[in-house]
């Protein structure tokens, strides 16, 4: 659905994207990651024509968002950081409003309002000042203008900055409901958001993607393999954990790349899932298994070491 291919971006002589290249498939859910400056904003500007790139290409279902700027618009929703809205205004005006830039035929209008407003539970204060809302609201109110239009992407800056934590819970929800029949990229510095709502995550750093996947994905890809933790209730060769008859049986398993004595256990890392193997193991040599799974993927780790 988003198609970015060697994006680069200069600004006064600063390059601030290298070389972006990157897919969002139909309704996936996808969280650009990174440190503040790292780049984010900048890509998601480009994405939503309110920059041009220096080079390369961005693709929106198929059309240039250069060379077809409007009808790419068109298939967007776009929540920027600063949400611009209007505090003298009604959350009720000022969709109506929004609706009528976008062009919404007006028998089309109220009914786009009260399903936008529904969808992202307005309904209590649609008739209230946007001054008067709490910042958790304002985000609604946000996202709700750029899903009035019904567009097949959703472009969302840092929609959690400011909120806080019952209503960042809120509008997670809510984004995950959107992305149940959207397109959705959105931007973050928070670490949980990613695993709490993403299908893939996408790192970005000084202006290049450093790395791409699912959490998951990105924790083995930066271990070199899997990463299986296993224990015992006693060692035959408590003496000298490291060095004897465990250590070198468990290292003989097929798919076995390491294996580190780790705070009382073994871990294991492999190029295959060899838990059954383990266990069989286990098995015959009488080792009684305290603990056996796969390593908790740390996304902070690989955070830290994918943009140190």
């Amino acid at each position: 659905m988003i198609e970015i291919k060697n994006l680069n971006k200069e600004l006064s002589g600063h390059e601030i994207l290298r070389d972006i290249s990157l897919t969002v498939n139909p309704g996936e859910i996808v969280g650009l990651l990174g440190p503040n400056g790292a780049g984010k904003t900048t890509t998601m500007k480009i994405i939503t024509g309110f920059w041009q790139p220096t080079a390369g290409t961005v693709k929106v279902g198929g059309l240039d968002v250069v060379k077809d700027a409007l009808a790419t618009k068109q298939k967007i929703g776009y929540l920027p950081e600063n949400v611009p809205l209007y505090d003298e205004q009604k959350v009720f005006e000022y969709l109506k409003f929004v609706g009528q830039l976008r062009d919404i035929a007006a028998d089309k209008l109220i009914g786009r309002i009260k399903e936008a407003a529904m969808i992202c539970g307005l309904q209590d204060v649609i008739g209230q000042n946007i001054g008067q809302l709490s910042k958790g609201y304002r985000q609604r109110v946000g996202l709700a203008q750029a899903i009035l239009h019904q567009p097949e992407v959703l472009i969302l800056d840092e929609p959690t900055t400011g909120l806080d934590p019952n209503q960042i819970v809120q509008i997670r929800e809510l984004i995950q409901k959107l992305g149940k029949e959207k397109t959705v990229l959105f931007s973050t510095h928070i670490l949980s958001e990613v695993q709490a709502i993403c299908d893939r995550v996408v790192i970005i750093n000084q202006g290049k993607i450093v790395g791409a996947g699912k959490p998951q994905e990105l924790s083995s890809r930066l271990a070199g393999g899997l990463a299986i933790k296993i224990s015992f209730a006693e060692k035959n060769d408590s003496a000298s954990p490291a060095g004897g008859a465990q250590l070198a049986a468990i290292k003989n398993l097929a798919g076995v790349t390491e294996v580190k004595f780790d705070n009382g256990g073994y871990k294991i890392i492999a190029t295959r899932d060899v838990r059954a193997d383990l266990f069989k193991l286990a098995v015959e040599r009488y080792w009684v298994i305290m603990e056996l799974a796969l390593q908790e993927t740390n996304l902070e780790d690989v955070f830290k070491q994918l943009t140190k």
